[in-house]
């Protein structure tokens, strides 16, 4: 079940760890440490973090917190539209705040991501839906390429390797 945003969030338009509280409870859903301290370490930093990296931080503040809960809470506040998850590469799944939810763009060289609003993608999205009648969730998934400065440094490489002194007659 997605319960809409303006479920989640109160007349000012931010999410807040009170109103997601008050989300959970209206869902029927208690009030855990476990809980709380993980929507204290979401709502602390945007950074984008694994199950395991967050379970790191609950359990820096509530010892007795296990990698399963972490697991069933990230869960139950994605399916009411709290948190979304993207898979960025080759590495494990990370979460973040859906209300600053966006696009990623991933090097395959060095790694790198650069977070893209929904604007870049809104052609993707627009010839979607004319074409096939889909919706695209540019959230879920990275667009992988190369960045700038790698493809830089390709150019270069490639310039080099082309020059007369790497020619070699046969």
């Amino acid at each position: 079940m997605l319960v809409s945003d303006t479920h989640a969030t109160p007349e000012n338009g931010q999410m807040s760890v009170a109103a997601v509280l008050d989300l959970l409870r209206a869902h029927g859903g208690r009030i855990t440490t476990a809980r709380r301290v993980l929507l204290d370490t979401l709502f602390a930093s945007q950074v984008h973090r694994s199950a395991e990296t967050l379970a790191e931080e609950v359990r820096s503040i509530a010892p007795e917190v296990h990698l399963a809960t972490i697991y069933r809470n990230l869960e139950e506040l994605e399916q009411l539209g709290v948190i979304v998850h993207t898979h960025l590469g080759h590495g494990p799944a990370v979460y973040h705040l859906a209300e600053d939810a966006h696009g990623h763009l991933i090097c395959e060289q060095c790694s790198a991501v650069f977070e893209a609003g929904d604007e870049m993608f809104a052609e993707l999205r627009a010839l979607a839906s004319d074409w096939y009648g889909f919706d695209v969730d540019i959230r879920h998934f990275g667009v992988l390429g190369r960045c700038a400065q790698c493809l830089t440094r390709a150019q270069h490489t490639d310039r080099a390797s082309a020059s007369p002194e790497n020619v070699h007659d046969s």
